[in-house]
């Protein structure tokens, strides 16, 4: 009889976890995380031990097996966990193996916040800043599947305000974490801009990097041109080498308004990023670039004065203004979970939680020279949270929490419905960018 205890990746609290442990008079405690039924073999929870023992563990997870439908058997690898792996909805499979040291480690670890929900995501921190938290890539177990969402009805989870509670706590636990390893921003300490500095064609620039957008491209475009500004803008259209007639609504476009850019690279290897490096080191380029994607909209005529308006406010001197968007279709019918505005971003502690979630907001805008002095990594995932947490490491961000853009959902949108594999990709590469950004912060507060 292999004895599972069940500790909730979300809901226990530190008063839980701490009796749970100080429970377990045995060198390793096996738990069940997930809610979910589970079966495993002692054979494997051998391995488990054994390699937690050579590793010098404090945690170990492994690949799984999901059992859904018929009796289907889906392979459920998971990911390398690094050091900037500070999300909380890390996925560790259903099981996870804690080690004596790693046990000790947490019920060592003093003054800690008394949480009720995120007692988990506190304890495995804990663990992590101590010993290693290690990955077998083995499927060891079984777990019956019950979230059977896409990838694009989960990715909003985490701003849903139905779980704010908890997220007040898991932010919390993070910020305590960043705190404890020296990673922590004070309040106060992001560089002020003078966004006066410069001369540039224009005030704005809507930046709409594309590929084979055939569908919805003139929607964004025409979006971009009914704004009411007080000053002039234009739509710069970075045109990625679209083969599906992307290109010639485009060139027609342009021909018909002036204020359109239509830029197609001599490159053929960039990603959106790349795209987003092109538009922004244009001489065209204005003091602000905002952003469009060519799926989407913007909500009204007055989002990019309403933008540049944050920019330019009094005691403002802000690096980037992100503002709030709503899910819709493209009958602008909303979609759930409505508009998300990212409330939970504060100016005393929003550089800190921006290393916890997984999104900063749309639309996005930035002051181009600290956009051109940063850039953005060459990539079509994740390039815009990459610029934004290393601007929030250093600079102050503003934030706009009325709807000010349209994320259209359909089925050709990019994120749609990925595939496990493209998941593990994507949050492995957002994981490397926290930890990039988490070491200059750790070496700035050495300074």
């Amino acid at each position: 009889m292999i004895d599972i205890i069940d500790l909730p990746q979300y809901g226990a609290s530190t008063r839980y976890v701490r009796k749970t442990l100080a429970a377990c008079e045995n060198g390793y405690l096996l738990l069940n995380i997930s809610g979910k039924e589970v079966k495993i073999s002692e054979e494997s929870v051998l391995r488990m031990e054994e390699y937690a023992y050579a590793a010098k563990a404090g945690m170990v997870y492994s690949d799984h097996l999901k059992m859904s439908g018929e009796n289907a058997i889906i392979p459920a690898p998971v990911i390398e966990l690094q050091e900037g792996s500070l999300r909380d909805d890390f996925d560790f499979g259903a099981i996870v193996l804690l080690t004596r040291a790693g046990i000790d480690a947490y019920l060592t670890e003093e003054e800690l916040a008394d949480l009720d929900l995120a007692g988990f995501y506190q304890m495995r921190l804990v663990i992590q800043q101590h010993l290693p938290i290690v990955h077998l890539k083995q499927p060891l177990y079984a777990v019956t599947e019950t979230d059977f969402r896409t990838s694009g009805q989960k990715q909003f989870d985490y701003v849903n305000p139905r779980n704010r509670s908890i997220q007040i706590e898991l932010e919390a636990a993070c910020t305590e974490h960043l705190k404890r390893i020296g990673a922590y921003i004070e309040p106060g300490t992001g560089a002020k801009i003078n966004v006066d500095e410069g001369d540039f064609p224009v005030e704005t620039s809507v930046i709409i990097p594309v590929k084979d957008r055939a569908a919805t491209i003139k929607d964004a475009v025409k979006s971009a041109f009914t704004q009411q500004t007080g000053l002039p803008f234009n739509i710069i259209a970075v045109d990625n080498h679209s083969t599906d007639g992307t290109t010639q609504i485009l060139k027609e476009l342009a021909l018909a308004d002036k204020r359109l850019v239509h830029i197609i690279p001599r490159q053929t290897d960039l990603g959106i990023g790349g795209c987003w490096n092109l538009a922004v080191n244009s001489p065209q380029c204005g003091r602000f670039a905002v952003q469009l994607d060519s799926d989407d909209l913007y909500s009204s005529p007055h989002t990019l004065q309403t933008i540049v308006d944050k920019f330019r406010e009094k005691d403002g001197g802000y690096a980037m203004v992100i503002g709030s968007y709503r899910m819709c279709n493209f009958q602008l019918e909303t979609l759930p979970p409505g508009i998300i505005d990212h409330r939970e971003w504060t100016d005393e502690n929003g550089p800190n939680n921006a290393l916890r979630i997984n999104g900063l907001g749309a639309p996005r805008a930035f002051y181009t020279p600290v956009a051109r002095s940063i850039g953005f990594p060459n990539v079509s995932y994740g390039e815009d949270y990459a610029i934004a947490i290393n601007i929030a490491g250093r600079y102050r961000i503003g934030r706009i929490f009325d709807e000010l853009y349209l994320c259209r959902r359909w089925e050709g949108n990019s994120d749609a419905a990925l595939s496990a594999d493209r998941i593990n990709a994507n949050n492995y590469y957002k994981d490397s960018v926290r930890t990039e950004e988490l070491k200059r912060r750790l070496a700035r507060n050495k300074i």
